[in-house]
Formats: C-alpha cells, structure tokens, sequence
C-alpha cells in the first residue's frame, strides 16, 4: 500500500506526518472541556498529549479532574505496543468513551492516572474554545481540531498505514 500525501500545514498548524513513530508523550496546557449528558464530566489545562505519525493528537486528562463517578471500568482491556495494557470507562448505560493505561510501559509512566475521551463518543470535547472531532474508524480516539492536518488513519483504505 502506498503512503498517503501529506497535507502541507498551514500557519498555526501541524501535521500528524511529522509526528514520530513511536509516539511521543507532551504536556499541554490547552483548555479541555468534556461534557457528557450535559454536564461538565472533566476540564483540565494539565492534559498530556501523545502524537503518533498519521494519528491525530489524544489527549490525556489527570484523573483527579474527571468526574469519575459519573464513569466505571467495564473489564475490557486491549493492548498497545507502545503505551501498554488499556482498560475502558464506560457511562451507566454502558456505553464505552474513555480509557486508561494503569501500568503504562517504560516512556510513558506519565500516562497513569490519566483518562483519554472519545469525542465522538461523548456530548462534546472542545480544545482551547474549539470543538474537537473524532478520529474516523471508531477504534481509535484522536482529536482533529483546525490546528492538525492529514489525511488520518482510520478512514476507509487506511489499515495498512
């Protein structure tokens, strides 16, 4: 399969081609809101973000500023082979829009005690003001905003990137 064209980014933005594989780990003190069944679930100017080459940002909010009481793990767990063992929080209906790494690899320590949000999976996710989309193919939770460019893993004919 042929690599994909890199969108050229313009002013202000970035492009997820030149982030690096493995991914690396930033702080971000970005403005994030997450709201779930209309109220606000988390907010944090502390999220950590991982960028990984062709994926949009993800942002990890510290636990201490999510409403955690409003989420609860549902057991299910998958495997990165950069960050490690995930588990998933999901709402009292059962529906999935979080998850964490509670034993994160070597690199990515900082990641424990932090949650990641779908934004597709939730009311709404805004990034300094802006409402974030999500990442296409529903398995994985990047956020595009105005600031990245593409084109995304996760859309149709992406697998094998």
């Amino acid at each position: 399969m042929t690599q994909p064209k890199r969108i050229v980014p313009g002013p202000g933005q970035e492009s997820v081609w030149d982030y690096p594989r493995p991914p690396r780990l930033e702080a971000s003190p970005a403005h994030i809101v997450v709201r779930l069944s209309g109220e606000v679930i988390a907010e944090t100017r502390r999220s950590l973000r991982v960028l990984e080459t062709s994926h949009p940002p993800v942002h990890y909010i510290p636990a201490e500023e999510v409403r955690r009481d409003r989420l609860s793990r549902n057991g299910r767990r998958s495997f990165c082979e950069f960050k490690g063992e995930a588990e998933y929080w999901v709402t009292p209906s059962g529906e999935e829009v979080a998850w964490s790494y509670p034993s994160p690899t070597p690199g990515f320590e900082a990641l424990r005690d932090h949650l990641a949000f779908y934004p597709s999976r939730v009311d709404e996710v805004t990034l300094d003001g802006e409402l974030v989309a999500g990442q296409a193919g529903g398995f994985y939770g990047g956020w595009i905003t105005s600031r990245v460019v593409g084109p995304f893993k996760g859309e149709a004919g992406t697998r094998g990137w």
